[in-house]
């Protein structure tokens, strides 16, 4: 991956990460480039081993398989949690197209003027003012400056802001809560055709069967704490720039209310 890096930037971007035939988990993506990519995992995989992966991010990308090959692993540590660095190793050049295609957006995302609404849902009232001034200050650092990011205390406040306007485009919400918690949050969801293709992040620091419980109930975008806010920003700066040119949604796809299930 050292050569890899040096030809091509690599840029951070949170995308849900799918295998193909196996179990639904909790992996995503720390980094990409127009050649590789870096996946947080506790899946055992050996260097040099192909495999096929999905990357998404419900209500903004649709799933976009790759054929690629493991090219180191990293274990936990003060670098970060344990994963692997994959470099594209299909037969189709289309493949290598469209991990280029995320890429350049990532490139060349700046400030479209678009208002971007995020609603937060935490019960702990001190850690949504910290999140959502962080959310918004990073937001405008990334170009976004129109973010404009909403907290409510519970899943019951989420769904009644959820059914007014305007329409939220993005929901980030804790597990644990009174009333209704996050998962049965995004039970509700899923089950709303009018709101089913939403982005959705659920972020907990529960254990693997929180994981399972989660991926039961419809759970496509599942992150540990502690979790890093610009990421998250620039990832969704990146799908909305994409969305917004011609030749990167052809390649990319349109995002649909299947995306990421």
């Amino acid at each position: 991956m050292v050569e890899e890096r040096r030809r091509h930037t690599r840029y951070p971007l949170v995308l849900a990460v799918n295998w193909p035939g196996a179990a639904a988990g909790k992996d995503h993506t720390e980094d990409l480039s127009a050649s590789g990519l870096f996946i947080r995992t506790d899946r055992a995989f050996a260097t040099g081993e192909r495999v096929a992966v999905e990357l998404s991010f419900p209500g903004l990308l649709e799933r976009l398989r790759l054929t690629v090959q493991v090219v180191r692993r990293r274990e936990a540590g003060p670098s970060g949690p344990r994963g692997i660095g994959v470099a594209i190793a299909g037969e189709s050049p289309e493949e290598a197209l469209r991990l280029e295609a995320l890429a350049r957006a990532a490139a060349d995302a700046g400030g479209s003027g678009r208002k971007y609404r995020v609603l937060l849902v935490e019960d702990n009232a001190l850690v949504a003012t910290m999140y959502a001034s962080a959310l918004r200050r990073l937001s405008a650092r990334e170009g976004m400056g129109g973010m404009q990011v909403e907290t409510v205390a519970n899943g019951d406040e989420a769904l009644l802001r959820l059914a007014a306007e305007p329409r939220v485009d993005l929901v980030i919400t804790d597990v644990y809560m009174p009333v209704m918690d996050g998962l049965k949050l995004l039970e509700h969801i899923r089950q709303d055709p009018r709101l089913a293709g939403m982005p959705v992040i659920v972020i907990s620091s529960g254990g693997s069967d929180e994981d399972a419980r989660a991926a039961e109930l419809g759970a496509q975008f599942f992150l540990r704490k502690p979790v890093k806010y610009q990421d998250i920003v620039a990832t969704v700066r990146t799908l909305l720039t994409a969305a917004g040119k011609t030749d990167l949604r052809a390649l990319l796809g349109p995002a649909g209310p299947s995306a990421g299930g």
